[in-house]
């Protein structure tokens, strides 16, 4: 398994064992070096090493199209799952496909071109040819529905959960160990998430370089591509903190967000937003944008600020100055992550597998 597993990894990893517990019965097909993974994670599938070329991405579409869905007759599957937006033309069984993002659409300024062309592409022939498409939010359902011609009848919507063992109001002891690991002493601002265009954090890095004495900000996360990031760190004033720390584990995530004085995601769309999710179980008070998913998924218990430099500092001048209001939102994180658990999305993933095979 990859030290850092990003979104689709963590709503695989998430998945399979909820669909276990609603009594589905898996066969697994993964990269060889996740096998050991898979067997472990959910110990009574059965798991398939896919052929080690498949690494590159010609290669694995071409076994996708041949030998996945022999694989797929071979084993008498009911029905094959594409967890990200590729599918089998020619499967002998029927398709779901899950489309987690409508942005390559409705931002595509913000995407690499290739990647852009690609998802675009396969968006499309996944909406047309699977059975069944799921998407993370009603909001990318509704996007896939304006701007790529989905039939809102054959999409379902099975939003993410918050697994609790990893998200939750951080101990003590972990809270120590997070600022000792990353050599935090006072208060902080967190980020957490790759550093891609769609994560507008430029703005946030200027917005807050032009407060007096802000707490220090930490941007956790893959170093990404967006070049703008650079440019806006170089504008930091010597007076503040600015800290890159880079991809950050697993386990030290929830002490990462709870203990920030804010979480500030300040994004310019989301096909779900696992961060804000994973930030409120945490016992974090969190600033994000109204946009797409967004607003699905922290309700009434996040802050909300335009993506604009001006309206970010402005929030964070609002939130910083009113630990009142930092602590309900607190509060209010916590009640409302409880609401999102990975049993229901394996519910909704069943449900949808049901319509496929029922035609």
């Amino acid at each position: 398994m990859p030290a850092d597993r990003g979104g689709v990894g963590r709503y695989v990893d998430e998945l399979l064992p909820a669909l276990v517990r609603q009594g589905v019965d898996l066969v697994v097909v993964a990269q060889a070096h996740d096998v050991p993974v898979y067997r472990s994670l959910v110990p009574g599938a059965e798991v398939h090493a896919a052929p080690a070329a498949i690494t590159r991405r010609p290669v694995r579409l071409l076994w996708e199209q041949t030998l996945l869905p022999v694989l797929a007759r071979r084993v008498r599957a009911d029905l094959v799952h594409s967890p990200h937006y590729t599918l089998p033309l020619l499967s002998p069984v029927p398709v779901v496909a899950t489309v987690h993002d409508a942005t390559f659409f409705t931002l595509p300024e913000v995407h690499l071109t290739v990647k852009r062309w690609f998802f675009q592409g396969w968006t499309r022939v996944a909406l047309r040819r699977a059975a069944r498409c799921l998407t993370p939010s009603a909001a990318t359902r509704d996007e896939l529905v304006r701007v790529a011609g989905a039939d809102a009848r054959r999409v379902d919507v099975a939003l993410l959960g918050v697994e609790v063992e990893h998200f939750h109001v951080p101990t003590a002891v972990e809270r120590r160990r997070v600022r000792e690991l990353l050599d935090l002493e006072g208060p902080y601002l967190a980020f957490l998430g790759t550093l891609e265009p769609r994560k507008n954090v430029p703005a946030l890095v200027r917005a807050w370089s032009s407060l007096p004495s802000p707490p220090a900000l930490v941007l956790g996360g893959g170093r990404g591509w967006d070049p703008g990031v650079d440019g806006a760190e170089a504008a930091v004033p010597a007076t503040h903190d600015l800290r890159r720390p880079g991809y950050l584990p697993l386990d030290l995530l929830a002490a990462f967000l709870g203990e920030a004085e804010l979480v500030v995601y300040p994004s310019l769309g989301e096909g779900f937003g696992l961060p804000v999710l994973e930030a409120m179980a945490s016992g974090a008070a969190v600033l994000t944008t109204p946009l797409l998913s967004l607003p699905e998924v922290g309700g009434d218990a996040v802050e909300y600020t335009g993506p604009d430099e001006d309206g970010i500092r402005a929030a964070l001048v609002r939130l910083l100055d009113d630990p009142a209001r930092r602590d309900d939102l607190r509060r209010r994180g916590v009640e409302r992550a409880r609401g999102f658990d990975w049993d229901a999305c394996a519910r909704a993933h069943v449900e949808s597998y049901r319509k496929a095979v029922a035609g």
